[in-house]
């Protein structure tokens, strides 16, 4: 057990279903690292109950604390708000608040090398908004607390990766973020961590932004402007990159095992296509933070929690990524040509 990595495990927004989901997978999550909950013992005690779980929660002051026990859930209370009267499924500033805590909290023993990567339960944009705080999302908070400019998301899908060159933006202002430059940075993020995915160098395919990759120049002039020759860039850098391909096959061929991972220029572009794939079983890796981190490819669910019927099937899944990116063995594979 001792060997296992230490996972933090933060609970996102409590009224949502991210309390339910980690009472639900505790047992896998178990078998899988040394995890440990940052967030709020009460609400996981409530979630236990109702998940009819068999373990009961010991409130630890720090992570010295986190030893495993059997049938006992370590959980590190990581905020002072008062989240004893939120209502299940609605946004609240403390519950927004908490998320925030919670993950920061989780950052700073990672940095600190007290742990060896976090898995993230959903937290809640609105949320955030209400508490006053900036962020459309994890992602951002994660680079701006561990200093991080080179940076990119990534849904994985065993076994392929997608990266979105732009992400949390207006549809309108996806043209003023696309560049040579970010395209070329996100194809190098995605070739390093499916290298230690895989432990070889991965085949990668890059989207288009337009309609049929533009047909020649029909529908848009980015791909021959822009997409091409970061691909072209790519290659010369030693990069097994193509591209730029119409996005409605590119799917299609990856899931038939042309590539290991995609580059795709926004966010739908890519979200739609994995979670119709399997959402259940997609997870959110952050790429290029000097720390790991994995979480859900779902988001908190209001509509659901607290009745459940939450499916912890992504939690398991992102925990299992954390415990392979975590371990050294995976870490130092060489690249194998």
């Amino acid at each position: 057990m001792n060997d296992r990595p230490q996972l933090l495990i933060t609970m996102g927004d409590v009224a949502g279903i991210g309390p339910e989901i980690i009472a639900k997978a505790w047992p896998a999550l178990n078998d899988l690292c040394r995890p440990v909950v940052v967030g709020d013992p009460d609400w996981l005690r409530r979630s236990l109950e109702q998940a009819k779980t068999r373990a009961e929660v010991r409130e630890i002051q720090d992570l010295h604390g986190a030893k495993p026990e059997p049938n006992k859930i370590p959980c590190l209370r990581a905020s002072d708000q008062d989240l004893s009267h939120l209502e299940v499924g609605r946004v609240s500033a403390a519950a927004g608040r908490a998320a925030y805590d919670f993950l920061s909290a989780a950052i700073t023993h990672a940095l600190s090398g007290a742990a060896d990567g976090i898995v993230t339960a959903p937290l809640h944009k609105e949320g955030l908004r209400a508490a006053g705080l900036p962020y459309p999302g994890h992602t951002e908070i994660l680079a701006e607390r561990t200093g991080t400019k080179r940076f990119a998301m990534m849904l994985y899908l065993t076994p392929v990766g997608v990266i979105h060159v732009t992400l949390h933006l207006a549809l309108r202002e996806v043209f003023q973020h696309l560049n040579r430059e970010a395209v070329l940075e996100k194809i190098q993020l995605l070739d390093e961590v499916m290298s230690k995915l895989l432990g070889r160098r991965p085949s990668l395919g890059v989207a288009g932004l337009n309609p049929h990759a533009s047909d020649g120049g029909l529908f848009g002039d980015e791909e021959t402007k822009i997409i091409q020759p970061a691909v072209q860039d790519a290659r010369e850098h030693g990069i097994r990159a193509s591209g730029p391909w119409p996005s409605d096959t590119l799917f299609v061929r990856a899931v038939a095992g042309e590539f290991d991972g995609l580059v795709v220029m926004y966010h739908d572009q890519g979200h739609i296509a994995i979670k119709l794939l399997g959402s259940r079983r997609a997870v959110n890796i952050s790429v290029g933070l000097p720390i790991v981190r994995t979480s859900v490819a779902h988001g908190t669910a209001y509509d659901i929690a607290g009745k459940g019927n939450a499916d912890p099937s992504s939690l398991i899944e992102a925990t299992r990524v954390a415990a392979r990116l975590a371990t050294k063995q995976v870490m130092s594979n060489p690249l194998k040509e």
